[in-house]
């Protein structure tokens, strides 16, 4: 049977590229059979990512048959994996995030979780010398990914690692870092055709602080008023969001990447605690604005405060 690898729900460039990469690597390195499937549609720039490449999108599942054999990548959250994920036969979990708990494996496996900004480049590191029979086309993925999550090396999770590893790749491929990440940030930028709920959902991860539980939305974008020219609509979409995915509160930060700043909409008394008591904000109407927040993983999620 073979494998299945994904990432979490909601796909990122990072959980759309590496279960890509992975695959790939199992597939034509290791000689395993592997698939590359998504837990949910990729973003747009995950879809820029999969077009400009050339790569196929992989098959979307809602769930896991028991006792397949899965690789999962880019988190460790049950909560953002399949909900009979323990029942399948997971055999390695690849990733850049803190540990969370909760998922429980059939025997002994690999699990490599190193402090970098993205998953591909730990991935690179255990390739090592297979990296030379990787076609472009991955190794694109590969770029694609590590610029993603670092945004384009201003996210305060990049490392001088990530940095070499993606200058690296970017000579390789003949790639301007800069050009191509515009070309990236601009198709992460266009979110016209998503509906508010669709936009709360599209980067977003759950999280429980303080007993309450909230879904904690990141929309990164170079044209930031695109998505805050929306702001009354979105607002209203957060209560049903809410109720229909089990949390007390949807948080949404519109990351300004350019401008390294994020803006928290503030739709109730609850949100504007957690701004006040987490970043230390003063919130005097409906939106906030969080000079130098980029990174949920590093700034947003760590702070948060009831």
């Amino acid at each position: 049977m073979s494998i299945q690898v994904f990432g979490h729900k909601s796909p990122d460039t990072d959980s759309t590229g590496s279960p890509i990469i992975w695959a790939w690597y199992l597939s034509e390195i290791e000689g395993t059979a592997a698939t590359p499937v998504l837990l949910g549609e990729p973003n747009t720039e995950a879809a820029f990512m999969l077009e400009r490449w050339g790569l196929e999108k992989p098959a979307i599942i809602d769930g896991v048959e028991a006792g397949a054999p899965v690789v999962i990548v880019d988190t460790n959250n049950p909560a953002e994996l399949p909900d009979n994920i323990n029942d399948a036969d997971i055999q390695a979990i690849i990733d850049h995030h803190k540990l969370v708990g909760g998922l429980e494996t059939k025997g002994p496996i690999d699990i490599t979780v190193r402090p970098l900004a993205c998953t591909a480049t730990i991935m690179h590191d255990l390739i090592g010398d297979d990296l030379t029979k990787m076609p472009e086309q991955i190794k694109g993925a590969m770029l694609t990914c590590i610029l993603s999550d670092t945004l384009e090396f201003r996210s305060p999770t990049t490392t001088p690692h990530d940095r070499a590893v993606a200058e690296k790749l970017a000579k390789e491929l003949g790639v301007d870092v800069s050009e191509y990440a515009g070309e990236m940030f601009a198709a992460k930028s266009d979110v016209s055709a998503f509906s508010e709920a669709e936009l709360l959902r599209m980067d977003s991860k759950e999280y429980e602080v303080g007993g309450k539980q909230f879904r904690v939305s990141v929309l990164e974008t170079t044209a930031p008023q695109m998505v805050l020219d929306r702001k009354d609509a979105l607002m209203s979409a957060m209560t049903g969001v809410a109720e229909e995915d089990g949390a007390d509160q949807v948080l949404l930060f519109v990351v300004d990447i350019l401008n390294e700043e994020a803006t928290l909409l503030v739709p109730n008394d609850l949100v504007k605690t957690v701004a006040e008591k987490s970043f230390g904000a003063s919130v005097s109407g409906d939106t906030v604005v969080l000079p130098g927040i980029m990174s949920r993983k590093k700034q947003i999620i760590p702070n948060l405060a009831v």
